[in-house]
């Protein structure tokens, strides 16, 4: 039979309720069988994204009741299988988006949302990648549509999936600039954007210097009152590119109170006769209703990241490598905004 059967022990991070990092879980236990056209996958790099700050404090929009066992992408091997998978899959490294449940030495995947990882890409180089990567394609290839001698905004050019952005832009021949903080304005022109800090009161007034008629896109995961700034930098037929609304991840209330108000402006702004478009970038957009198209744009994108990496065109961030065991920690340094890349949680030494 094409089953696995052994008994698999993991250890898994449990966010217990609303807790600073420190208040994290470890606990042991026994994963069920692979059921139907499920694999066990041997975690080996999962990392911190946004996703979990905001879930941490219970904002993150759909997450699921607390307890529950963050990580939102995983790299890792296929050491099981369940009825209908092919067992030649064992052995092999894919990457995967989970959402949740990733912080784990073991975890049970759905073998149909696995991406093979090419052979020779280090787990954690692919794991800041993931959905960083696919996030930063999908955001200049789909939603904005930016070309070569374009001129782009990206706001937080050192994290995860701002220093995605600028490498894929200078790799297309688009020119970018970069709000970062002081500290990382050397690395980030390294990576081909020219770095304008995020803490200058004049920041906007410094973009539109350097890009006095305006730019083609901008994408800005910040939100807040910053958001109208960001909509009078564009030329006209330029693109808004909103990703998140990091601004109010600490302010008290209803979650979904902010997004609201950000979805709204979008959409009046949008209404205005000035040629200029505004959106909001949502990951997981169409799964729910058309799950197999879903599943086929993210492996087709994913791919084609992933292929960049062993390429050597993407040169992936990696902030820090924490063991798993240390996930408090490593949420902490993500939660710092000290860092350049993604911090990547490995299995235990």
């Amino acid at each position: 039979m094409n089953v696995t059967t052994a008994t698999t022990r993991t250890t898994e991070i449990v966010l217990p309720g609303v807790v600073e990092p420190a208040g994290l879980h470890i606990q042991v236990r026994d994963l069920p069988a692979p059921g139907q056209g499920q694999v066990v996958l041997r975690m080996d790099a999962t990392g911190v994204s946004f996703a979990e700050q905001q879930m941490r404090l219970g904002k993150y929009f759909d997450q699921p009741a607390f307890p529950f066992v963050p990580g939102y992408d995983v790299v890792g091997t296929v050491v099981g299988t369940g009825p209908g998978v092919d067992r030649d899959l064992r052995g092999h490294r894919f990457a995967a988006v989970t959402k949740v449940g990733a912080w784990a030495s073991h975890l049970i995947v759905e073998a149909a949302d696995l991406v093979p990882v090419p052979d020779g890409v280090d787990a954690a180089a692919a794991e800041t990648v993931v959905v960083n990567g696919v996030t930063a394609w999908q955001m200049m290839y789909r939603t904005a549509k930016v070309e070569r001698g374009d001129t782009i905004v990206v706001l937080g050019a050192n994290g995860g999936v701002g220093s995605t952005l600028v490498q894929l832009a200078r790799h297309a021949g688009i020119k970018v600039i970069g709000t970062v903080s002081a500290r990382h304005h050397d690395a980030v022109r390294e990576l081909g954007a020219i770095p304008v800090d995020y803490r200058d009161p004049a920041m906007y007034a410094r973009i539109r210097e350097l890009a006095p008629e305006g730019v083609h896109a901008v994408f800005d995961h910040v939100g807040g009152p910053g958001l109208h700034e960001s909509w009078k930098l564009l030329r006209r037929g330029g693109v808004l590119v909103n990703y998140g609304s990091a601004a109010t991840k600490d302010e008290p209330g209803n979650a979904m109170l902010p997004v609201l108000k950000l979805f709204g402006r979008l959409m009046v702004w949008n209404l205005l006769p000035n040629g200029k478009r505004a959106g909001f970038y949502n990951f997981w957009a169409g799964k729910r209703f058309r799950a197999a198209a879903f599943r086929a744009r993210l492996a087709e994108d994913l791919t084609q990241v992933l292929a960049l990496v062993g390429q050597g065109v993407l040169t992936p961030q990696i902030a820090a490598r924490i063991p798993l065991s240390e996930a408090g920690a490593a949420l902490a340094l993500a939660e710092s905004r000290t860092v350049l890349g993604k911090v990547v949680i490995v299995p235990e030494p």
